[in-house]
């Protein structure tokens, strides 16, 4: 059973207790997932499941889609609704749509953000998470990300303890943290913010339409041949790709590096194919040998 399963995450659970799950329904220990959703956060988690696992790197590094609901008038340690407050402040005149998308479309494009301290970001060896409960405060690295959508969904909403809320579509590269944006989103409209909701709609070409409840992936774990598994070539179609036959195919099943004789000119990561539509690796162009070198094969 190789292949690509995509779940809906339910919240409470973290994205190891869904591994879990999903290895014991399935009897197999070959399943991971391609990044962390935190408890609290539902929608796509893609699960690899066999020699699908060796995908991993690949899917992490695409972008990635929410709706996501920010509160304005507190902010809290985590920067979401778990933490505990540590900053209050409520508007003291009304948060107009305008200004909402105002602060939206100032979102946009690339900029550097600092990551929580309740995020599993490292330094020095260490997960951020793990200073933070100790009470140690450490330089945080900051990175780049690119926001490319950032709407409104709806209206902004007074609530009755004096804060307003609102819901909001969010589209970013590899390494956002939502819950930074919506303290960002705050800090534009001058008050202290945190993230009170949110859920992953998208994770590459993989939609929240496709995935599974929990409840679907029981009942369908009983007739694991019905199971939507998502092939490995299907999960790869949005990287470039080259088909290769004869000996050359022999060198990419054994690792080789390739000359452009062998593969067209490429930038950045592709995947082989063989001729019978395959997929036998993913290759990028390495400067240093002036050759394409195999990153990962399958």
């Amino acid at each position: 059973m190789d292949g690509v399963l995509l779940l809906d995450k339910p919240a409470g659970m973290t994205s190891h207790d869904c591994v879990a799950i999903v290895r014991r329904l399935l009897k197999t220990k070959k399943v991971g997932h391609t990044g962390t959703l935190d408890p609290s956060v539902t929608g796509v988690l893609p699960l690899c499941i066999g020699r699908a696992t060796k995908l991993s790197q690949f899917l992490t590094a695409e972008a990635k889609e929410y709706i996501a609901e920010v509160t304005l008038g507190f902010a809290t340690t985590t920067e979401d609704a778990d933490g505990e407050e540590i900053d209050r402040q409520l508007p003291d005149s009304p948060i107009t749509n305008d200004m909402a998308q105002h602060a939206l479309a100032g979102l946009l494009g690339t900029s550097s953000q600092t990551p929580p301290m309740y995020s599993a970001v490292k330094v020095n060896g260490k997960k951020l998470y793990e200073y933070a409960r100790q009470g140690i405060e450490v330089e945080r690295p900051s990175r780049e990300i690119t926001i490319y959508r950032a709407e409104l969904l709806g209206d902004v909403v007074k609530n009755s303890d004096g804060t307003y809320t609102f819901a909001f579509l969010v589209k970013g590269s590899k390494g956002l943290y939502v819950r930074t944006v919506a303290t960002t989103l705050g800090e534009k409209l001058g008050y202290p913010a945190h993230m009170s909701k949110l859920r992953r709609t998208a994770s590459g070409t993989f939609e929240i339409g496709d995935c599974l409840g929990m409840d679907q992936l029981e009942e369908l774990s009983k007739t694991p041949d019905k199971l939507p598994l998502i092939s490995m070539e299907k999960a790869l179609e949005g990287m470039p790709r080259v088909a290769v036959s004869g000996w050359v195919e022999k060198l990419v099943r054994n690792g080789g590096a390739l000359e452009f004789g062998q593969v067209p000119a490429m930038e950045g990561l592709f995947a082989i194919y063989n001729e019978s539509g395959q997929v036998l690796a993913v290759y990028e162009f390495d400067a240093s040998k002036g050759m394409n070198v195999s990153v990962r094969g399958f």
